[in-house]
């Protein structure tokens, strides 16, 4: 694709304007055999490499002409989503666990031009043979710091092995490894390091804020109440912890959700679905959740236990002040817990019980049991809820479409009504279930 082609897309679909300086550099160095990308999470790498990859790959070549590995499910489909919207004229296909496999097998009869996948997923097609890698020529490594890891390799070392026709690996991450496997590859790489180039640390605020108790639920309450409507993301490091304290956020009336691994995938997308749309305010998050999640706006990252590691640290603060954006960090610490070394803070925070005056307008949202795979559209659906809901276009929000499922942002106090009106009617001559959730969400 011609690189004017490709600008032209990325502003057109993604609204982008002008690429940044690290995206920029990617696009002249296309032609590189091997290349490694260090850049903060954040920054614009699923952009960047997708871009230059678009640069080198013709569409309708009849088999894969390169696969994408990530380390998680929302990095896939994230990255599908970047490439779906700005690779027009090229197929691509997105596996991972978690939602049907017949959905995939189906899309892959026809070899599509990208694959982007999870290595379990990916190793699965290939042993049942619904898809082959002997054609391929580029690999992309996203977020290769995880992907290599232990748990990794060995299915790294299965799926390289169907690959003969490798000429190309280009690997990306935030943060950098002493040693990449020899089966990789990898010869004679060149490194693009944008690491250091427009910090993420010049544009963040940093505050450590102490609870007076062990248990930190009063603390992080208080602090919450500080934040107000605020996008906020707090991470824990357990699956139990990120209930529990749920449970009791939900239950002092905040609009929050949870993601963890325990839960189901639909669970998931749906968790973050609302927290884009505005349904929720919160996200109570184990570091799952600190790679590939695409969420708009984070104002606020908080971290209600401590960092297992540096690494950790970094991607959790990852998902506030991202490009260009500010973003403030708050770190609990209890009574008799050490800062780490790698932690730089500004200030240390005292609380009170004074609450943020919440601005903004409630929102609610609409499940409907139609998706990407019964041929439902968001013109089909906010054309459905303006003739049959009751409601004007500009009162609808944001409308996310998955396989079978969509999501569909209204004003809060309207959602009962528009409910009621369209509880029986078809979309597009389908039956379709209808369903209401208002904060705080539970599966």
């Amino acid at each position: 694709m011609k690189e004017s082609i490709i600008l032209q897309n990325i502003s057109q679909k993604l609204g982008i304007s002008e690429i940044n300086a690290m995206q920029k550099q990617m696009l002249e160095q296309a032609n590189k055999k091997n290349l490694i990308l260090l850049a903060p999470t954040g920054s614009g790498k699923t952009l960047a490499f997708a871009a230059t990859l678009l640069k080198t790959i013709k569409p309708h070549n009849d088999s894969v002409q390169a696969v994408i590995v990530t380390p998680s499910r929302e990095l896939a489909i994230q990255t599908s989503k970047v490439l779906q919207a700005i690779a027009t004229g090229y197929k691509t296909t997105c596996c991972y666990g978690g939602h049907r496999f017949e959905d995939e097998k189906k899309s892959l009869s026809i070899a599509p031009d990208i694959v982007v996948g999870t290595p379990g997923r990916l190793l699965d097609h290939l042993q049942r043979g619904t898809i082959e890698f002997q054609r391929t020529s580029t690999l992309i490594l996203d977020e290769f710091d995880k992907s290599l890891e232990l748990g990794f390799l060995d299915e790294m070392r299965k799926i390289l092995r169907r690959m003969p026709s490798l000429s190309r690996r280009i690997l990306t991450s935030a943060t950098d490894i002493e040693e990449i496997p020899p089966f990789i590859g990898l010869q004679n790489a060149q490194t693009i390091d944008f690491r250091d180039y427009n910090p993420v640390k010049e544009r963040i605020e940093i505050h450590i804020v102490r609870s007076e108790e062990k248990d930190k639920l009063q603390c992080l309450t208080k602090l919450l109440n500080r934040l107000g409507d605020e996008k906020t993301i707090a991470f824990v490091n357990y699956r139990d912890a990120a209930e529990r304290v749920y449970e009791h956020i939900t239950s002092k009336g905040f609009h929050a959700g949870v993601y963890h691994g325990k839960l189901e995938q639909h669970e998931r997308e749906t968790a973050i679905a609302l927290l884009n749309n505005g349904t929720f305010r919160t996200l109570i998050c184990t570091d799952l959740g600190a790679r590939g999640l695409d969420i708009d706006n984070v104002a606020n990252i908080v971290h209600y236990h401590l960092p297992v590691s540096e690494e950790a640290y970094i991607h959790r603060n990852g998902r506030t002040a991202r490009i260009d954006r500010s973003g403030k960090i708050y770190i609990i610490a209890g009574p008799d817990e050490h800062i780490p070394e790698y932690i730089k803070y500004d200030s240390e925070l005292h609380l009170d019980n004074a609450a943020s005056e919440n601005t903004g307008v409630e929102i609610a949202s609409l499940i409907l049991s139609a998706g990407k795979k019964e041929k439902i559209s968001r013109a089909d659906i906010l054309g459905f809820l303006v003739a049959k809901g009751g409601i004007t276009a500009e009162k609808v929000g944001k409308i996310d479409i998955f396989d079978h499922y969509s999501i569909v942002a209204v004003p809060a106090l309207e959602s009962n009504g528009i409910l009621q009106r369209i509880g029986k009617e078809k979309i597009k001559n389908k039956r379709v279930r209808f369903s209401l959730v208002r904060s705080p969400f539970r599966k």
